[in-house]
């Protein structure tokens, strides 16, 4: 009975759980017995939950109640840089080693009031500084479609979890690309909703003017359900927003493509994969516009900028004094040197360096004034463009899952980002489909189709995501 039931989709979950042909119990025993069977091998979750079964019951008993949420009884895995009250929540750090979450996040709460349950909490590149989850202090997740090769980041270990079936549902942080590009590389759908549609309470910040929590599905119908459920403006965090304050564009059937950014360094069969995606829109009555957005070939450099010194402020409170690890030395300033030195891994302290230094007197004026002046008109010139079409269409990554250690060098790393930062830096939304496969050494490997709307516009991402998916 319970083959098969760890693949399914969420909308195909919840008719059979309405119907009363499964219960939540049969899915997350089916979820449990694949974590089981590939998660000693793929490492994406970190920790696996003791109460999942329990949580399940409680499920199935609301339901027999008559409580009918689509999510009631869907088990889902959760990227641990996001607060679950009484659970360890450590950013793939050893500088959080053993923290517990005193309270929940509020996605996580307004999740457990439409019945979800958690399955565990997923790896990811330290503090999500990363593309790869290479960078996490708990070792690297890898690809279920090629074990040799990454499941992207920082998310990856949410990604993995779902494309390997152990879980219907995942979510997790997207700064440069993090929800975005991991989907890309495992064959799922990925959000990054726009900035403030989705509260960051509860959520361990990277950059707080970047980060926004996105979810992970096998279907556009599936992100939309889970995006619905987490937006809304919170109390809490006061750069939220109601998305119904953005003005609602008509689709027209116009895609925005902007050639000139992939003319170079995407991979020719990435780009074929991507012309095929094009081909099929326009087939669907789609219009190709070319559009040129000149601040795009900028944006790689104004988010290593931006985002490293968000990090360095943001990161500046784990000193081994409130909480996480301590290391003792003999002074004030040693113990701050010995904590941060042994908690932060090498790419943290990479990010954190850099940023400190920008953000430096005699410095300031000449990167990070700078950064912020080239960011705002970058988000006048997507604007722009968006007023000539429904969307900005583009691949998602120049390359499909590259294989665990192929990319040690930082800047190659950081240029993975060059299609999904501009969306963090504007602050619009973005999905990422997937699109035709590419073969690599035998294996058939996702890439994903990059889409990016008008603010508070998600409806038309899910509206083209639909049509890509058509077969």
């Amino acid at each position: 009975m319970n083959s098969g039931l760890n693949n399914l989709s969420i909308t195909s979950a919840a008719k059979k759980l309405a119907a009363k042909e499964i219960s939540a119990v049969d899915i997350a025993r089916a979820c449990l017995t694949e974590i089981e069977k590939r998660n000693p091998s793929l490492n994406a979750y970190l920790e696996v939950f003791d109460d999942v079964e329990a949580q399940a019951k409680a499920a199935d008993a609301r339901r027999a109640q008559g409580e009918k949420n689509t999510l009631l009884g869907i088990p889902m895995a959760m990227k641990d840089n996001i607060l679950i009250e009484g659970r360890k929540v450590s950013a793939a750090s050893k500088i959080l080693q053993g923290y517990t979450a005193s309270y929940d996040a509020t996605v996580v709460r307004k999740l457990k009031e439409a019945g979800g349950i958690f399955l565990g909490r997923t790896n990811l590149d330290e503090f999500a500084m990363g593309g790869s989850t290479e960078n996490s202090a708990f070792s690297v997740t890898k690809n279920p479609h090629d074990e040799r090769r990454v499941a992207g980041g920082s998310s990856g270990g949410s990604a993995a979890a779902l494309s390997a079936g152990m879980a219907l549902g995942a979510f997790g942080t997207d700064t440069g690309g993090s929800v975005r590009e991991p989907s890309s590389f495992c064959g799922l759908v990925g959000l990054k909703p726009t900035y403030g549609g989705v509260s960051r309470f509860g959520v361990i910040a990277l950059g707080s003017s970047l980060d926004q929590v996105g979810p992970f599905a096998r279907s556009v119908a599936d992100v939309e359900i889970l995006f619905n459920t987490l937006r809304g403006q919170d109390p809490l965090d006061s750069t939220s927003i109601d998305l119904g304050a953005y003005p609602q564009k008509k689709l027209t059937k116009k895609l925005g493509v902007p050639r000139k950014l992939f003319e170079k360094g995407v991979d020719a069969d990435v780009l074929e994969s991507f012309n095929a995606s094009l081909k099929k829109l326009e087939g669907q009555g789609y219009t190709l516009v070319d559009v040129e957005i000149p601040g795009a070939a900028l944006a790689l450099a104004v988010y290593y900028i931006i985002m490293p010194a968000e990090a360095s402020t943001n990161l500046a409170r784990y000193d081994g004094v409130r909480w996480g690890v301590r290391h003792e030395g003999k002074t004030l300033f040693e113990d701050y040197a010995k904590t941060r030195g042994e908690g932060f891994g090498p790419e943290v302290r990479r990010r954190i360096m850099l940023g400190t230094y920008v953000l430096s007197s005699g410095y300031y004026d000449a990167y990070y004034g700078k950064a912020t002046e080239a960011r705002a008109q970058l988000s006048r010139e997507v604007g722009a463009a968006l007023e000539k079409c429904d969307a900005i269409i583009s691949p998602t990554a120049p390359c499909p899952a590259t294989k665990i250690g192929e990319k040690s060098d930082p800047l190659s790393m950081y240029l993975m980002d060059i299609f999904t930062v501009t969306a963090n830096l504007t602050g619009n939304p973005a999905i990422s489909i997937p699109g035709n496969p590419v073969s690599r050494e035998g294996k058939e490997l996702p890439v994903g189709v990059h889409l990016t709307a008008a603010h508070g516009n998600e409806s038309t991402l899910f509206a083209i995501g639909r049509d890509l998916e058509a077969k």
